[in-house]
């Protein structure tokens, strides 16, 4: 049996990365993280929009492409491997997830019509049900939304948010609110952006189907880890590559690297390691929408051990590039650092295998 991408997908897939190749340079890359080019970013990410990224987990009744979660998946590989600077996972991918299974007849038609139009952008704050810092975490009460969310994703210029108490219940939030406020964290990785949503008494609509049951946030988390992987894996790939062109040209005692075994033998560990990781993501994102049994079993095994292998990589192409790998001038620490924080968001390999487990019980 073959399993893999569509024509259709790796034409979806050949475009992100052909836009981001031209677009998301390294230059421009750098002018992004230190901040003195803010609009490159919106620039690049309106140019995702008119390739239609907004749309495609929307269902078409609703104005969107209606395609499934592995077209997704590819396309948040194509924007790890190009660091693309610009929110995707938020807005375009958890949002939808978690108002299609969230949201009534009516709030889907309000909020699925308005992201394909790009009228709406959503934010998501659903780490705390994952696993509370400290005194983090949202409580709802007759007085509305309370607490403070961490690393909420993509609120860069977002309209709205989604915001999760401990319970799993889902919550729409307009970002113009008096009583909410959202501090930029600075991470590492300076290519996407996180914050810290603080609520007081902030009015909240809650999306009706997650009263009753944690299957739609699950969903909605379990979409995102599948995101985080792809994204890793892209950026590994990425990785993977420039230390073998590195390997070919740099030359020690007359000899390109590449020749001496000890560097040989880190490149094809890297490759062996990283090819299985492709069919895992695929099967990851395959399963969220056909195979309902194996779906959450699969999103977590994909995120712990991409989290892993992608770490190994990161250091080992570093490795391969002496010196030179930490250095702003070839930029490999964008990958790096995205691979490094893909490692922690939506959970840690050692708490999604926790989850792994309880789900087989």
């Amino acid at each position: 049996m073959y399993f893999g991408l569509s024509e259709e997908q790796s034409f979806f897939q050949d475009n992100i990365r052909k836009y981001l190749a031209e677009h998301a340079t390294i230059d421009n890359i750098k002018h992004i993280a230190s901040g003195d080019k803010k609009n490159l970013s919106t620039g690049i990410h309106q140019g995702l929009l008119n390739l239609g990224v907004n749309g495609l987990l929307i269902p078409e009744e609703f104005g969107g492409l209606g395609l499934d979660l592995l077209f997704a998946a590819v396309i948040s590989e194509a924007l790890g491997g190009g660091i693309g600077p610009t929110p995707f996972i938020g807005p375009y991918v958890m949002a939808p997830t978690a108002i299609k299974h969230a949201g009534n007849k009516t709030q889907q038609e309000n909020f699925l019509s308005k992201i394909a139009i790009n009228e709406y952008r959503f934010g998501v704050g659903f780490n705390e049900f994952i696993g509370k810092r400290n005194d983090a975490g949202i409580t709802c009460s007759y007085k509305g939304l309370n607490g403070r969310a961490m690393f909420v994703l993509d609120t860069n210029d977002a309209t709205h948010l989604l915001l999760a108490d401990e319970k799993g219940q889902i919550f729409v939030v307009d970002t113009k609110s008096e009583n909410i406020e959202i501090v930029k964290l600075t991470t590492v990785d300076k290519t996407r952006q996180y914050s810290e949503v603080i609520c007081k008494n902030l009015e909240g609509e809650l999306l009706e189907n997650s009263a009753d049951s944690v299957e739609p946030i699950n969903q909605a988390i379990d979409a995102g880890r599948i995101m985080l992987a792809a994204d890793s894996l892209g950026a590994s790939q990425i990785m993977i590559d420039k230390a073998v062109d590195y390997a070919k040209e740099r030359k020690q005692f007359g000899r390109a690297i590449g020749s001496f075994q000890a560097v040989k033998h880190m490149c094809a560990e890297m490759t062996a390691d990283l090819e299985p990781c492709y069919a895992m993501v695929w099967h990851a994102a395959h399963c969220h929408d056909y195979s309902p049994d194996e779906a959450r079993l699969m999103a977590c095994h994909a995120k712990a051990h991409i989290s892993e292998i992608s770490k190994s990589i990161a250091k080992k192409a570093t490795e391969v590039h002496g010196g030179m790998g930490f250095t702003d001038l070839l930029g490999l620490h964008y990958w790096f650092k995205r691979i490094g924080l893909n490692r922690q968001i939506l959970g840690s390999p050692e708490l999604v295998r926790e989850e792994a487990y309880k789900s087989q019980l």
